[in-house]
């Protein structure tokens, strides 16, 4: 392969020394040159260049283990873009079936077998993101989803993750770099801490106005000091009608954000003639939960640990064909698996 220079050896591998002054998380250098490869794909190459072999002309096939909705494909085009490999796989945000074709890949084995365990993490941890994004979606329907969930994984794959959860179907997401890589802006309010360090969320949400970039919508927590229906027509007797929305994240020592509390904040902003303030709901949102708030009166919802905690799909590669020969370990079927779906990648 040309470009980039991978692992090539057991003995390069013996000699590979880690810094102590860094983070733990590899960077892309270190993903694209191999180094988080499983170690037996270095010994494959190894055993496979001595046998002269190493150039076979393989077919791999990835199918995954349960439905989900596919995120992940953009990084591997970029993770592959150099080996020569011929790509085909299901778009970014499509739906697939337990055990269905993702993706194929045709090439030298040589060229991107070292990159079986990276682009198999990329697809499972990616695919998983974007399945629990889908399933918030599904049940808000037309209500914004915002992804709040980088502060529930490591930052190495939070932008990944916030990504996913916006090719899922999320309407936004705060990571900044999540979103960015998203071709969006990061959307977010201001946390409890400026609330506590000022001491009066009336004197938070006049400064939010005032400092905020003109067209920032004007979006307040009322939890952090009082009752949160209280908390929240003092907001709106001080802003008015550049207020948007009120958030709740009533802590779970409280009971958390309950049907009943929605239902009163939406009444009593209603009865103040604050029907154009809406409710933003965040704190262990799920899917389940997320109907009975609509219901109660909840206009959008901030998602955190049901995206960013979602279980990994599993991905599974095969080769299926070498040199043109049709080949399949066994209970599994030798030869390409038809999959009408997929589209060229590189």
């Amino acid at each position: 392969m040309s470009g980039v220079r991978t692992v090539e050896s057991m003995k390069e591998v013996n000699e590979f020394k880690v810094k102590g002054d860094r983070l733990f998380s590899a960077d892309n250098s270190e993903i694209m040159q191999g180094w988080t490869t499983d170690i037996y794909f270095i010994k494959t190459r190894e055993i496979l260049r001595g046998l002269g072999l190493a150039d076979s002309a393989v077919t791999a096939e990835v199918f995954t283990g349960r439905e989900g909705i596919l995120a992940g494909t953009a990084e591997v085009r970029e993770l592959l873009s150099q080996t020569g490999a011929q790509v085909w796989s299901l778009p970014e945000g499509e739906p697939f079936s337990s055990r269905e074709v993702i993706m194929r890949i045709c090439g030298p084995y040589d060229s991107f077998g070292i990159y079986e365990t990276a682009l198999l993490g990329i697809l499972a941890s990616s695919s998983g993101w974007a399945t629990a994004a889908r399933e918030i979606k599904e049940a808000a329907g037309d209500r914004r989803v915002i992804c709040f969930g980088a502060r529930h994984v490591h930052p190495a794959v939070a932008p990944v993750m916030e990504r996913a959860a916006v090719i899922g179907g999320a309407d936004g997401c705060s990571c900044i770099l999540g979103a960015r890589l998203a071709g969006i802006n990061p959307t977010g309010t201001v946390p409890h801490a400026v609330f506590l360090v000022v001491g009066d969320t009336v004197e938070v949400a006049l400064a939010y106005k005032r400092l905020m970039p003109e067209g920032t919508p004007v979006v307040v927590l009322v939890d952090t000091f009082k009752d949160e229906a209280e908390e929240a027509l003092r907001v709106c007797g001080a802003l008015g009608r550049s207020l948007s929305a009120i958030r709740l994240d009533t802590a779970s020592e409280r009971g958390g954000v309950t049907v009943g509390l929605v239902r009163e904040l939406r009444a009593r902003l209603d009865q103040a003639g604050r029907g154009h303030v809406q409710i933003l709901v965040s704190g262990g949102v799920t899917p389940d939960r997320v109907t009975g708030l609509i219901e109660a009166g909840a206009d959008a919802f901030g998602v955190g640990s049901y995206i960013s905690g979602a279980r990994a799909i599993d991905m599974t590669m095969d080769i299926k064909e070498v040199n043109g020969r049709p080949v399949a370990k066994r209970g599994r079927i030798p030869g390409i698996t038809p999959a009408p779906r997929l589209v060229k990648l590189l």
